[in-house]
């Protein structure tokens, strides 16, 4: 079938806001309607996500998918969008900051004398007392009158026992006193009530602090120390000697990693690591030398893949390497300490396939960004922040959005090499869940978002959902089934209402359903910012609710305080915004100037505060959330960030992001909010399972493709490779088992390769291409053990 055309229905109902019309029709106003389920037939502007439903213009790629979050309804001329990704920032002293109670992880440090004390965790004491002095008072009696004598030799030897205490004490509970440590089989369990007492590593003439709250001094991996800043009870924890110890908790009211965290009475408050180890024309504006370096390159660096292309030309200017120097220096430990210290306990890190490998012609730098994800995982371990691994770009593209790696088409279940691709990326869900299901990282990586927004009305709901089964079973054959084995199975709504997903998995083991909700892309308008503070709880709330008890978990993966399109380029690299009618592919009524929206260092207080309200109420309304995204650098040409609305940071540390997440509860006033628990086959309950029917109604693979025809007749690959098993890190303390990279011995089926004397297309081919001759392949050989990768160094 030809680029740029299909067969799928228009008009997808994806959580579409409110047109903002005056009485006329014409934008500009807001008027809130009654919440449906997904807005269908409500009149509400929705989304097109087929490749003919927005016009195209010369200058983009042949077949190139369409933007996503556009109401193309909105305009008689809709234009192209290269994507967006996402983007955002933090910042953050209590009585008992550095008491021996703080550093308790069996207790539970808390400073919030109004949370409820879950988790076994310690409430404040009296407001003119110490803890301390009520526990000695309790201890010690008040003493006799006695002769001046008597009470001046009881005095010295009094001191002497309290000089001699004063030393033993500590060195009896840092130093000799033994701590649990996390072995293989059982440590790291995340159904322990309660963490070890914190302890300390021992050198000669020093003792290291291992654990620590508010104030408490840390060391951070490239040596200089800071000074945490936590003020809601959380503390970390790291032992150089016990790497796997599963102590720490990022706040009071989050449960420590080796404490069961319950999905759905739990909140998941999280942000995106956006821009890090996957990078996109966005990141030209979070981290601008990346491509700002290269715009005027040949080709142009628009994606990451044209990035990498620029960047091995240029081998006088650094060369490739220039993109690990960006993943050493974009997040560092000291952004783990401030997401923690800003009362998020989530992040969602998006990865690229690349890696774990790369073949034949394909750009990426193919492994690296693996040794900087093993990083993440040690610093959030040490915060006590879960992860939520995101599969963020897939081969051949899973939407042909910049963001997947490659813009252009989607030759993800589409096209001639459709088949294959999803085979290979199949190949690598099964390598990530095999490493994270491992016991020293399920604790920390909990969620899996096995593919990022793929475009469902292209391939179809169908064999979307051929594919997410079949993606599930490869997780539980890694890591088991049942609440702790092996991680959350994230799958995106694909675009379709979420209502259209209830069901279809039934009885699924820890599956959750994601879904991507912004402002920023329906119709552009010019009411002020303050008409939109309540439109995320007249949007979405009663969908999140509803979809929380008929699905389960429900996310949303990714959202920001952005209200219009404004932000250099936030649509594509040197593309203009439909706010200013200034976007170039299609014509777009201007609605303002972007200036009051971007120039964030002359917010007036108003401004700050509608913002800060709309976080709240959106806040609320999705419930288990991660905006998009933590952090933004500044423009190389202005020296400022030029998109705040989508820095977390930036908005904590000037003060139109909610320093404490949890003030957002009740700001939308929710009078049917979802009552909790989860079904329990939703949290891991055991003896259910997905029924034989179902999963034979969507058994894998599926008999056709689209844009391709018959499976049978398409290419495909032989299981009999070799599996690239993922690294795991080193450490310098001796005798720690950091794993071997695969937890199930027993799945060892080889990894998908090419069957010799077959002809294969490039996977990245555009999909009205004809596929070669069918080939009858080579019999399956025995598959091989898993090739153990050595560990890079950390």
């Amino acid at each position: 079938m030809a680029s740029g055309s299909n067969n799928q229905p228009h008009n997808v109902s994806y959580d579409a806001l409110p047109v903002h019309t005056d009485d006329h029709g014409n934008p500009g106003y807001y008027h809130p309607q009654p919440s449906t389920d997904d807005f269908q037939n409500s009149g509400y502007n929705t989304p097109q996500h087929e490749l003919d439903a927005v016009p195209l213009t010369s200058g983009v790629p042949a077949g190139a998918a369409q933007p996503r979050f556009l109401g193309a309804a909105a305009y008689d001329s809709a234009g192209f969008r290269n994507s967006l990704a996402s983007s955002n920032y933090t910042h953050p002293g209590s009585e008992y900051g550095n008491s021996v109670y703080a550093l308790d992880p069996t207790g539970g440090y808390r400073d919030d004398p109004n949370a409820s004390y879950e988790h076994g965790a310690i409430p404040m004491s009296p407001k003119e007392g110490g803890r301390f002095l009520t526990d000695k008072n309790a201890v010690y009696a008040a003493p006799k009158a006695k002769s001046k004598r008597r009470v001046l030799v009881l005095g010295v030897i009094a001191g002497i026992i309290l000089l001699i205490a004063a030393i033993a004490v500590p060195v009896y509970i840092f130093v000799i006193k033994p701590h649990s440590t996390n072995n293989r089989t059982s440590s790291s369990s995340a159904s322990s009530s309660s963490a070890s007492s914190p302890t300390s590593t021992s050198k000669p003439g020093k003792t290291n602090l291992v654990t620590g709250g508010d104030g408490s001094k840390i060391t951070l991996d490239n040596g200089t120390t800071i000074t945490y800043a936590n003020k809601f009870g959380g503390y970390w924890y790291y032992d150089e000697n016990d790497p796997f110890n599963n102590n720490a908790r990022a706040q009071s009211w989050s449960p420590a990693l080796n404490e069961t965290f319950k999905y759905g009475i739990d909140q998941i408050r999280g942000v995106n690591l956006g821009g890090w180890l996957v990078t996109e024309p966005f990141v030209y504006v979070v981290t601008p030398a990346l491509y700002q370096k290269y715009s005027t390159a040949s080709p142009q660096a628009v994606d990451e893949w044209t990035l990498c292309q620029a960047m091995r030309a240029d081998t006088a200017g650094g060369g490739i390497n220039q993109l690990e120097d960006h993943y050493k220096t974009f997040i560092t430990e000291e952004d783990f300490a401030e997401i923690a210290g800003a009362g998020l306990n989530f992040v969602r890190i998006p990865i690229g396939y690349w890696a774990i490998e790369t073949r034949d012609t394909e750009q990426f730098l193919p492994k690296t960004s693996w040794t900087y994800f093993l990083k993440a995982i040690k610093w959030a371990r040490k915060y006590g922040i879960r992860i939520n691994l995101d599969l963020h770009a897939l081969p051949g593209s899973q939407n042909g959005w910049n963001h997947s790696g490659r813009l252009g088409t989607i030759g993800f279940m589409n096209g001639p090499m459709g088949y294959v691709n999803v085979q290979r990326s199949l190949d690598y869900i099964r390598v990530i869940a095999e490493f994270i299901s491992q016991p020293e990282y399920k604790d920390v990586v909990t969620i899996f978002g096995i593919i990022n927004e793929p475009q469902g009305p292209t391939f179809g709901k169908d064999n979307l959902s051929r594919f997410y089964l079949e993606a599930y079973r490869i997780i539980r054959q890694a890591g088991g089934t049942g609440e702790g084995n092996g991680p959350y199975v994230s799958i995106h709504d694909g675009f379709f209402p979420r209502s259209d997903w209830v069901d279809i998995f039934p009885n699924a083991d820890r599956m959750s359903i994601d879904t991507h909700p912004y402002l920023a892309f329906n119709e552009q308008s010019a009411s002020p910012l303050s008409s939109f503070v309540q439109t995320p709880c007249t949007s979405w709330g009663n969908l999140v609710n509803t979809s929380m008890g008929a699905f389960g978990l429900t996310t949303a993966g990714e959202w920001s305080l952005a209200v219009n399109d404004c932000g250099l380029f936030l649509n594509n690299v040197g593309a203009g915004t439909r706010y200013e009618g200034t976007y170039t592919p299609g014509t777009f009524p201007k609605m303002g100037s972007c200036t009051p929206y971007t120039d964030w260092q002359n917010f007036d207080a108003d401004m700050k505060s509608n913002f800060k309200k709309l976080a709240l109420s959106t806040m609320d309304a999705l419930q288990n959330y991660f905006f998009w995204t933590w952090k933004i650098g500044p423009s190389l040409e202005s020296g400022k960030v030029e998109t705040p609305a989508w820095s977390y940071q930036l908005g904590l540390q000037n003060g139109w992001m909610p320093t404490n997440p949890q003030d957002a509860v009740g700001a939308c006033g929710n009078t049917s909010p979802f009552a909790p628990p989860l079904k329990s086959w939703q949290t891991g309950g055991a003896g259910v399972g997905i029924p034989d029917s179902v999963s034979n109604a969507l058994a894998w693979p599926p008999t056709s493709i689209s844009a391709a025809g018959a499976v049978a007749t398409l290419p495909a690959y032989t299981a009999t490779g070799p599996i690239p098993t993922l690294p795991a890190p080193t450490f310098s303390a001796k005798n720690v088992n950091a794993g071997n990279g695969w937890n199930n011995a027993k799945d060892n089926t080889g990894f998908n390769v090419p069957i010799p004397g077959c002809t294969y297309l490039d996977p990245w081919v555009d999909p009205g291409t004809a596929p070669p001759a069918a080939c009858a392949g080579a019999a399956n050989r025995r598959a091989p053990q898993p090739t153990i990768t050595p560990p890079p160094s950390l």
